[in-house]
């Protein structure tokens, strides 16, 4: 194990992509730590946050070989929040079957409506800024994500991203910059979180 845990993230990612599952425990050994530490921020139930995590790196050991190189730590979170939100979605939408269950029962009972993160992250997947944000390059995208979906400093992001701070300040001013202009073709105003220079 000590010959693994020195590897870099790259090396275990293309080790994993090969099936080796002693690189993906190390991976494992590596990140779940802030991720769960981070997706605890995001969600207050515990079993939640666990099951996303383990469908965190059950889809990193699937599709490892589709990792375009950079950190993994930013490519782990992005697959981790939209195992969030798509984890918030099943909720919704048993609550609310069971909602509607209980109103035929009943006739009392309403079908929960999705709080404003929730609706926040919908958006975030789907709607005009989703879009938008696919549109970025990737390296682009994990600096935003990380300093405007996450809420991290400048140096969080960049331990995170594993690359200096002056390059998260750069790609961040580009990432807004490229995401404004892509916006504005949708006709989209600009969501005011994401501010001026980093």
């Amino acid at each position: 194990m000590g010959a693994e845990a020195e590897r870099g993230d790259a090396a275990l990612l293309r080790a994993t992509a090969a099936g080796d599952a002693q690189a993906l425990a190390t991976l494992y050994d590596r990140h779940a730590g802030w991720l769960h530490a981070r997706l605890s921020r995001r969600c207050a139930d515990p079993e939640t946050v666990h099951e996303v995590l383990q469908d965190t790196f059950v889809t990193a050991w699937r599709s490892a070989g589709s990792h375009r190189g950079g950190e993994a730590g930013g490519w782990l979170w992005v697959i981790a929040s939209r195992r969030l939100v798509d984890a918030r979605r099943s909720q919704i939408r048993t609550s609310e079957a069971q909602a509607a269950h209980a109103m035929r029962d009943t006739d009392v009972r309403r079908a929960e409506a999705p709080s404003a993160e929730e609706r926040v992250l919908a958006a975030l997947e789907y709607g005009d800024l989703g879009t938008a944000l696919d549109r970025l390059s990737p390296e682009l995208r994990a600096v935003l994500r990380a300093t405007v979906v996450d809420g991290l400093t400048t140096r969080e992001a960049a331990q995170l991203l594993g690359i200096p701070e002056g390059t998260v300040k750069t790609r961040a001013m580009r990432a807004r910059k490229e995401l404004r202009k892509a916006l504005a073709a949708f006709g989209t105003p600009a969501p005011r979180t994401l501010g001026g220079t980093a």
